[in-house]
């Protein structure tokens, strides 16, 4: 049979009170991919439909094309039970099975109409029949209960509908609902509210309210047209875009680029409209990154700056009404603006009748962690870390300006700027320095000490400036996991993962002479007896090479490559890289699949000897000509490997051991290792120990092997 099936285009909106704006973009989304999957999981939407999704401030809606009124009828096969119990000798119908067919709505007519089928070890019945699709009524109800359940809501807010009684749990109340296929309403509720064709524009500024929508297709034009509000998030952000860069450009100037800005002003306003606003000139006496901080986060402003960067007394704000006489709304927003400025200013000059020095007092009230004590404490050792860093990599000089910078890169928590703006911690320091009088360089240690903040974050500027910030870092990392605080999962409320990967990127990226082992070695030194979990430096070791082999994964390298040279630990991260690119260079060598696969077998026998195996050989003892053949080969490939090795051409040595595949080839084939005389095979142990020390200085080849 035959079904006919109709198409049309599907909308759905939810009118809300003002959502949460930081949360807008993935509830609109969400709403739309919700509504689209579970039209599609029972047949009424197909894979070719195409979804768009609406949010602005008060609505998420969705737009879904190639919607049918009834899902296609469908066959649905059930098992009935195994033919052995359900037919007889004759092929006649069981009890069992007339009970069963019964069940489901059938009789005994029916049963040579039964298909058997393989089930496992045995034959089935099965029994087929017509199941009709769902209708969109009933479809979109599900689907608008799934992807209401769905919602990724930061916070649920619970209210009472108009009956006085009954309680809902939204992220905002709901006060109207629209489900239009093509031109007809879908009678559906949710959130208490029953499903129609109205809706409601611009609070404001809205030529027609309500509005009531014809068909599915003219929602978002029936909005900007009747409602002034664009629907669209991407078209309210583009257009949001497109006016700061014309006003920008009235100025002569450019908008501060920012895009988490960007999504949060479009989730605040319906229609947009960008207005030149400025400030005193004299608040640019403040640091820039105040006053642009202050701007953005409390107002929500668009700073201007000017050809070279630098922050001008102008910026744009994005209105959400479009009045014939901007200038009370501009004046409005620069009177807003001002106390805010003033503060900032007020905190700035107050700040600097101390010096930072005068403050690292304060830190000893400012507890860090209650089983780590103070911000003072730690301090101290931060300081003590960079020390002994400064020393390793440069000498006493290094070591006393990180030093003199560990000690005041904490002192501006203390002051009222960062009270205020904690974001500012470090960038503050290093201007509170510069007005001390402080050496430039430790005013750049001090403002970068928290770098890399973030992936893809810029490293330190300066030496200084490294050396405090892995202090920082690994005084952070071997304290919490020292008291057993580790990361969980996804939760890592610490940021161990990133601060694990800025010491990394600092040590690689730096090309730093610095040992890894080393480094927590120090810093475990400077916890000291804080440090309450016995395995707290192993598990950490663990972590920063979990950590680098995640990275290198995401990068261009295998995970065999990865695994064949992070194996071995290599101390000295900087070296990774070139160890990678020498394990791949030898893995296209044609000699390499053999000598990995040999590798492998020698490390097999090996871990079977009780004991360790000294890598030692008596000439006297090699009676077969293969052995003698692969120590001389070995003789001749081992130094030129191990020069190639100290001088760090990973790949050189790699290459010299290629030589051994023959003789390594001929050993296997023609010498007994487990020989039965004790002093044999022990020297046989010795020469393949040797073997084994040989091949893995640059990576485990074993990883290597198929």
């Amino acid at each position: 049979m035959t079904q006919e099936i109709t198409t049309k285009n599907l909308l759905v909106e939810l009118f809300v009170e003002e959502l949460p704006p930081k949360a807008l973009l993935k509830l609109g989304e969400a709403f739309a991919s919700g509504l689209a999957e579970a039209l599609k999981a029972q047949g009424l939407a197909s894979e070719a439909s195409i979804t768009t999704p609406f949010a602005s401030p008060r609505r998420l809606a969705a737009h879904i094309t190639a919607v049918r009124a009834q899902a296609a009828d469908r066959v649905v096969s059930q098992k009935l039970m195994p033919v052995s119990v359900g037919l007889n000798a004759e092929g006649a119908a069981t009890p069992a099975l007339l009970k069963k067919l019964a069940s489901v709505g059938a009789d005994a007519s029916i049963v040579p109409q039964l298909k058997r089928q393989p089930d496992g070890k045995a034959e089935a019945l099965f029994f087929d029949s017509v199941v009709s699709g769902a209708t969109l009524a009933d479809g979109l109800q599900k689907a608008l209960a799934d992807a209401l359940a769905k919602l990724p809501i930061p916070k649920a807010m619970q209210y009472q509908l108009a009956d006085g009684w009954t309680s809902v749990h939204f992220v905002r109340p709901a006060h109207g609902l629209v489900a239009l296929h093509g031109e007809a309403v879908v009678p559906v509720t949710a959130l208490g509210l029953a499903a129609g064709r109205t809706t409601h524009g611009h609070r404001f500024e809205a030529a027609v309210d309500p509005i009531e929508l014809q068909h599915a297709d003219h929602y978002a034009e029936a909005l900007e047209s009747q409602g002034a509000v664009i629907a669209s998030f991407d078209a309210r952000r583009a257009e949001i875009a497109r006016q700061l860069q014309a006003a920008a450009a009235t100025q002569g100037l450019t908008p501060i680029d920012d895009p988490a800005l960007l999504d949060e002003v479009t989730a605040l306003v319906e229609r947009p409209n960008v207005l030149v606003c400025k400030f005193e000139q004299a608040f640019l006496a403040v640091p820039p990154e105040c006053l642009i901080l202050t701007m953005k986060a409390n107002q929500k402003y668009f700073p201007l700056l000017d050809a070279a960067g630098r922050l001008t007394n102008r910026f744009l704000i994005v209105s959400n009404v479009r009045p014939a006489d901007a200038s009370r709304v501009i004046e409005g927003n620069e009177r807003v603006v001002r106390p805010r400025l003033a503060d900032a200013k007020f905190f700035f000059d107050q700040d600097r009748r101390r010096t930072l020095e005068s403050r690292v007092a304060g830190l000893d009230k400012v507890v860090y962690h209650g089983k780590l004590g103070t911000q003072g404490e730690r301090t101290a050792r931060v300081r003590a870390i960079a020390q002994a860093i400064g020393t390793r990599l440069r000498g006493a000089e290094l070591a006393a300006q990180a030093d003199r910078a560990a000690l005041l890169a904490k002192a501006d928590l203390v002051t009222d700027m960062v009270g205020e703006f904690p974001e500012l911690q470090g960038t503050m320091g290093g201007y509170y320095a510069r007005h001390d009088g402080e050496n430039e360089a430790i005013a750049i240690a001090i403002e970068d000490h928290y770098k890399p903040r973030f992936a893809g974050d810029a490293l330190p500027r300066n030496e200084v400036g490294i050396v405090v910030a892995l202090a920082d870092k690994l005084e952070t990392l071997v304290g919490l996991f020292g008291i057993g605080a580790l990361p969980t999962g996804d939760k890592d409320p610490f940021a161990l993962r990133r601060h694990a990967l800025g010491v990394i990127r600092m040590l690689v990226e730096r090309d730093l002479a610095l040992p890894l082992d080393a480094l927590i070695g120090i810093a475990a030194s400077a916890v000291g007896l804080l440090l309450t979990e016995p395995r707290a430096t192993a598990q950490l070791t663990d972590f920063f090479y979990e950590r680098l082999a995640g990275s290198l994964r995401e990068q261009r390298y295998s995970a065999q490559e990865v695994d064949a040279v992070l194996s071995l630990r290599p101390a000295r991260l900087a070296d990774v890289a070139a160890r990678l690119a020498a394990v791949r260079a030898f893995a296209a060598l044609p000699e390499a699949a053999s000598l990995a696969a040999a590798n492998k077998r020698v490390g097999n026998i090996l871990k079977k000897v009780d004991g360790a195996v000294a890598a030692r050989v008596d000439k006297g003892l090699l009676k077969e000509p293969a052995e003698a053949a692969l120590n001389d080969a070995l003789a001749l490939a081992r130094p030129q490997a191990d020069a190639a090795f100290e001088r760090g051409d990973y790949a050189g040595s790699l290459h010299a051991l290629a030589a051994l595949r023959a003789p390594v080839d001929a050993f296997f084939d023609g010498v007994m290792v487990n020989a039965a005389d004790a002093a044999l095979r022990a020297n046989r142990l010795g020469l393949l120990a040797t073997l084994h020390a040989a091949m893995n200085r640059v990576a485990d080849l074993s990883k290597l092997a198929a």
